[in-house]
C-alpha cells in the first residue's frame, strides 16, 4: 500500500471501508465485525439497555487501518463513526487529532464516496494553512 496523507472511512455495524488517496490513486481495505450486529428490541421491564456492545477488535482493526493518515474523515449512516470516535478517544487518543471531519453519508458506491472525499479535503485543505 502506497503512503497517502488522506483517508476516509465509512463505516456501520456490518462493514468498514477504509480508502487512503491522494489525486491519482487510492488504497481500499474493507473489514467486517466478528460478529455481525443483529437488532436488540428492548422490551418493557427488561434488564439492560436493548443495544449490543460495540465490537472493540471491529473498531481496533479500522483505527489500525487508518495507519499514518494525517487527514481522516469519517463517515456512515448510522452511530457507527460516533462508535468509532470515543473508541479512537478511550484506546488511541493522539489519534484524535487526524480526524477533521464526521458526516452521515447513507451507502455510497465507492467511487461517490471517494469523489466526495476528495471534494472534502480539497475544500479542507484550501482553508488549512500549509507547512
Amino acid at each position: 500500500m502506497k503512503q497517502h496523507n488522506h483517508a476516509v472511512v465509512w463505516i456501520d455495524h456490518d462493514e468498514a471501508k477504509v480508502f487512503h488517496f491522494n489525486a491519482e490513486g487510492m488504497d481500499k481495505v474493507v473489514f467486517h465485525p466478528e460478529d455481525p450486529h443483529v437488532h436488540i428490541h428492548h422490551k418493557a421491564n427488561s434488564i439492560g439497555s436493548g443495544h449490543a456492545a460495540e465490537d472493540n477488535d471491529y473498531l481496533h482493526a479500522v483505527v489500525e487501518a487508518i495507519g499514518t493518515s494525517r487527514y481522516v474523515l469519517l463517515t456512515g449512516p448510522g452511530l457507527a463513526k460516533t462508535a468509532l470516535m470515543k473508541h479512537i478517544a478511550a484506546h488511541d487518543p493522539g489519534a484524535l487529532d487526524k480526524i477533521v471531519g464526521i458526516e452521515t453519508v447513507d451507502h455510497p458506491s465507492d467511487g461517490a464516496l471517494l469523489k466526495h472525499a476528495r471534494a472534502y479535503f480539497h475544500a479542507e485543505d484550501l482553508m488549512t494553512p500549509q507547512k
